[in-house]
């Protein structure tokens, strides 16, 4: 009896100390969180700046004229990472080097199983199967060729019988989730009678009954591929066919800021750069981290600010020269002087010195997309804690409801328009040799 007892109370004492006594989940009955969870610690992203939290005056400054009755409002805005630059064309084209690749594998997939995988390391079917980027594709195979002869330029559409990639097929399919439909009360899950009963608009446009919680999830596929005759396109009796046809693919042009792209391809661009870094990731069983995204108007100007509150410039003086007469940042000086900057057009990103942030050409070069929706009383209803206003144009919408904030000002701009206050817009469809962007990504709001 005594031994029976004996073990007994070392059983009771092992549950007590393991902490499954009581039901409780640990912490001998006391509230002490869950145990055992994964450190994180949160490193700075390759190519990006720290921006710390802080409030300032959204708004034209004092000593700005031109827009004098124009409101400013104090604002507060969370820290975040901001890439230092804007996005070169090398590094959109490791965006577009990744759809033709990964097009190309599926569509070799089905004469070449080697370059899907469909099995997991227990033999599970993976369905749909996964592209095995191990494999190396030998371009100037023939067979290779025949099997992915989609991809190619039709024969009677090719230049001198050349055949190359048609750029025009190159689409990024993705998802991303509308949480701005999901956190709508009318589309709130009814928990009494078990089911969604509001509408959602679908990415087509059309508005449908909510089925599930997957009602919420957009589908689009995006054209990647940038559109190099807008040097073309938007200077009238210009010569700028050399920008046209070297400008994006050639080395010499490989540091320069992209441009040509519309709003739903930088987006789709985020999209891709946050699912490359999740996959690296997941693979080493390490936690995922927040997305890439553009950055909202005001995020954008407190970032070119620099803590400079009330500064016209990002260089956080009055002038565009500095002590020296030498012009600080790529614009259009002198009524049209364009090379007395430094540049004719566009310039390697970085070339100038960069604000207290360390972000380099906040203004000038070229401007910078968005995410915010662009409306002209957009200030008088933001919040002030993180504002931005969002709105995804459908394709039925006119084009009043397609505008999009850009920033900074570009290489064609006069000094005015380069100035870390002045907002305007473009139409998220279009596409222009002065418009380009940068990412950034929310932090976990750790002070670097």
């Amino acid at each position: 009896m005594k031994k029976l007892l004996s073990i007994a109370t070392v059983f009771l004492l092992a549950l007590i100390l393991s902490g499954c006594f009581g039901g409780g989940s640990g912490g001998n009955g006391e509230l002490t969180g869950v145990q055992r969870r994964q450190r994180f610690k949160e490193t700075q992203p390759l190519g990006m700046v720290y921006v710390r939290r802080g409030s300032f005056n959204i708004g034209p400054s004092d000593e700005d004229a031109s827009r004098a009755g124009v409101p400013t409002r104090t604002v507060s805005q969370e820290p975040f990472w901001m890439d230092d630059t804007e996005i070169t064309n090398n590094e959109y084209r490791q965006f577009v080097d990744y759809v033709k690749e990964s097009m190309a594998r599926r569509m070799l997939g089905d004469q070449y199983p080697e370059f899907l995988i469909t099995e997991d390391r227990d033999g599970n079917i993976i369905d749909p199967p996964q592209i095995n980027w191990d494999e190396k594709i030998d371009w100037e195979d023939p067979d290779m060729q025949m099997a992915m002869e989609d991809m190619y330029i039709p024969e009677n559409e090719r230049f001198f019988g050349k055949k190359s990639i048609d750029t025009r097929k190159l689409v990024y399919e993705y998802w991303w989730v509308d949480l701005n439909q999901a956190a709508k009360r009318s589309n709130s899950f009814n928990y009494e009678t078990q089911r969604y009963e509001g509408n959602v608009y679908n990415i087509e446009g059309d508005l449908v009954p909510i089925e599930n919680r997957s009602s919420f999830m957009m589908q689009d596929q995006v054209h990647v591929y940038p559109d190099t005759l807008c040097w073309i396109r938007d200077f009238t009796y210009s010569y700028n066919e050399p920008l046209a046809t070297r400008y994006f693919w050639h080395p010499g042009f490989d540091e320069y800021p992209v441009v040509g792209v519309t709003w739903k391809q930088v987006n789709a661009f985020c999209n891709w750069r946050t699912k490359i870094q999740s996959d690296y990731l997941s693979e080493r069983g390490e936690p995922t981290l927040m997305a890439y995204r553009l950055p909202t108007e005001v995020e954008w100007e407190y970032a070119a600010r620099g803590g400079k509150d009330f500064s016209m410039y990002p260089w956080g003086g009055y002038y565009t020269r500095d002590e020296d007469g030498v012009f600080l940042a790529n614009f259009k000086p002198l009524r049209g002087n364009y090379v007395e900057d430094g540049s004719i057009a566009t310039i390697k990103v970085g070339s100038y010195d960069p604000n207290d942030y360390g972000l380099y050409d906040m203004s000038g070069n070229v401007s910078e997309w968005t995410s915010t929706a662009y409306d002209e009383a957009g200030y008088n209803y933001f919040s002030d804690l993180n504002p931005t206003f969002t709105y995804n144009a459908r394709k039925d919408d006119p084009p009043v409801m397609k505008r999009k904030v850009i920033r900074g000002g570009s290489w064609k701009d006069i000094a005015q328009f380069v100035q870390v206050s002045n907002r305007n817009y473009e139409y998220q469809d279009t596409t222009k040799s002065y418009i380009g962007f940068r990412c950034v990504r929310s932090t976990f709001g750790e002070e670097f």
